[in-house]
């Protein structure tokens, strides 16, 4: 049987490793994207560094652990779930492009996601069709509605596909499939999910059911692509998953696969300034840390640190060029999470959770709820997300203590630190724990997220053994990501595929990467993202655009 590692099990060698002076690409950040960026370069026989401000590698996935040895709990921050990871998957593919190997457990077929509303569940099940049977089912009325939008989601399936496999860019061919089969989706490539729903239908039930996933996305259905929205739920009908061994495996494996190949991953170590001559990105300046600060220079530098940031702060201000700095200042960004980690005495199970993410609901009306969020003076929540590693990947230990098991509960909520009654400038250094507002604030939305888990599940009422919470300032902290948010760029018409940055940045020598970026948010999307820029910095260094037969590298467990 598995066993869950310290997710701190490298922070001491990756931090206390000096940076090289020289390398053929330094990559900001080591989340998923720079993760994945400098495996498949490392691939390619190009030396890479990765530097992070964080003492563990995978930005959003990754976990914490409380508590020691047997007594330990471990929590995800960011991967809950990821879908299309069967043999012929896309993730399973990308892994083994760089010589990883990781085990999924499937979650359930019949429900991989729970929908919880005031007189009403449904369940979302690994299939289109059944989907659409089960919609029939409850909506008979709206059948014409119900198939343009099972519609939208097949065509967006099968051609975001293509689109996919073309690093996020239109081929001619992809546009000429869509004028001849993909018309739902030729007349809806603009649209938000709220217009073309307005074209569907005007029940309050249904419309709320297929919404149901909003979470993913942290966007009112009045501001979210169509497209995206539907391309995400086609993802999941290919079958929804869970890494076995824990949400940080994936990051601990393309970690070693780098390092296995002569690259180096130094934590704690962010990145003070990316250094520019005549014009062109030749290297990066670390933050002191202990009176010491490097310089590395590079070929050229791929950020995939949040893109605010690197464009605003790291690349000095006279080399971004004024349509960049118009169009960055621009940017909306996606919702933010609030989490409460719990450690529940028994197995869930017998209290009939099961292998399935719950939405729990308060009303129909979605887009009512993120607009009142957004006007209220305070932190409002409208529902709940829950998940557990523990039953997602059952035959793995460390999860939690023996008798024990692992609960997630998680609510979109603004990011903006000043609804946090927190100034931007506090973040660093963890003054604003000291607000007491802060605190209070923080402990009136876990008190809400501990009601809403045991409205789902009463018989846990007086089990509950362990809680502690994260909010948007929590993960602007760890991660420094612009307004809390681990979604990146909102995923509007106006900032969706080939509206987004591509991987190649505003002067030579730069290039960019991570959930901003073309190819979207999400695990998923920060791997594919990782994987496509790694192609764009290969060409332009010379190195093999596809990669020789990559090899497994040895793990760690």
């Amino acid at each position: 049987m598995k066993h869950v590692h310290d997710p701190t099990y490298m922070t001491k060698a990756r931090t206390a490793s000096p940076p090289p002076t020289e390398v053929d690409v330094a990559i900001i950040g080591a989340g998923t994207a720079g993760l994945m960026a400098g495996a498949a370069l490392s691939t390619r026989g190009v030396r890479v560094a990765l530097f992070d401000p964080h003492y563990v590698a995978g930005g959003c996935a990754t976990q914490f652990s409380r508590g020691s040895n047997l007594d330990r709990y471990c929590f995800d921050i960011g991967l809950h779930y990821v879908g299309d990871c069967g043999p012929a998957g896309v993730m399973p593919k990308l892994l083994e492009s760089v010589g990883v190997n990781v085990d999924f457990e499937s979650m359930d077929r019949n429900g991989f996601d729970t929908l919880v509303f005031p007189d009403l569940r449904f369940q979302i099940p690994a299939n289109l069709e059944l989907y659409r049977e089960r919609l029939l089912d409850l909506f008979p009325a709206e059948k014409r509605g119900i198939d343009r939008y099972v519609q939208l989601v097949e065509q967006v399936g099968r051609i975001g596909q293509r689109i996919e496999n073309n690093a996020g860019k239109l081929s001619l061919r992809t546009l000429v499939e869509i004028v001849t089969s993909g018309r739902t989706l030729a007349f809806n490539q603009k649209a938000t999910m709220k217009q073309f729903l307005d074209g569907c239908t005007q029940d309050p039930k249904l419309r709320a059911v297929i919404l149901g996933q909003n979470g993913d996305y942290a966007l009112p259905p009045s501001e979210v692509a169509a497209v995206l929205h539907c391309g995400l739920a086609a993802h999941y009908f290919k079958g929804a998953y869970y890494p076995r061994g824990g949400g940080q495996i994936i990051s601990d494996r393309l970690a070693e696969s780098i390092e296995a190949r002569g690259g180096s991953i130094h934590l704690r170590c962010g990145i003070e300034t990316i250094l520019v001559e005549d014009g062109r990105a030749v290297g990066v300046r670390t933050e002191a840390r202990r009176g010491t600060q490097h310089e590395v220079r590079a070929k050229c530098v791929l950020s995939s640190a949040d893109l605010k940031r690197t464009l605003l702060e790291l690349l000095p201000r006279d080399h971004l060029p004024s349509a960049w700095r118009k169009r960055t200042d621009s940017y909306q960004m996606a919702g933010a999470l609030f989490m409460t980690f719990l450690g529940v005495e028994g197995d869930l199970r017998d209290d009939g959770m099961r292998a399935t993410n719950y939405w729990q609901f308060d009303d129909y009306d979605v887009e009512a709820a993120y607009q009142r969020a957004r006007r209220s003076d305070t932190i409002e929540t409208a529902g709940c997300y829950i998940t557990s590693a523990s039953i997602k990947d059952p035959n793995t230990k460390g999860h939690a203590p023996a008798g024990m098991t692992n609960v997630e509960v998680m609510s979109l909520v603004e990011g903006d630190p000043r609804k946090w009654c927190v100034q931007p400038e506090a973040i660093d250094g963890w003054r604003y724990k000291k607000s007491e507002r802060y605190r209070e604030l923080k402990q009136r939305v876990e008190d809400d997220m501990v009601r809403r888990f045991l409205a789902l599940f009463p018989a846990a009422k007086d089990r509950v053994c362990f809680r502690e919470s994260a909010t948007p300032v929590s993960h602007t902290r760890y991660t420094r990501a612009s307004a809390g948010t681990g979604y990146g760029l909102a995923c509007t018409p106006e900032q969706f595929l080939e509206r987004r940055p591509s991987y190649e940045g505003p002067i030579d020598g730069m290039f960019l990467c991570g959930v901003s970026t073309r190819a979207g948010h999400g695990i998923v999307g920060a791997m594919l993202g990782g994987h496509h820029a790694a192609k764009v910095v290969a060409k332009a260094l010379g190195a093999p655009r596809d990669a020789p037969f990559a090899i497994p590298v040895p793990t760690s467990s």
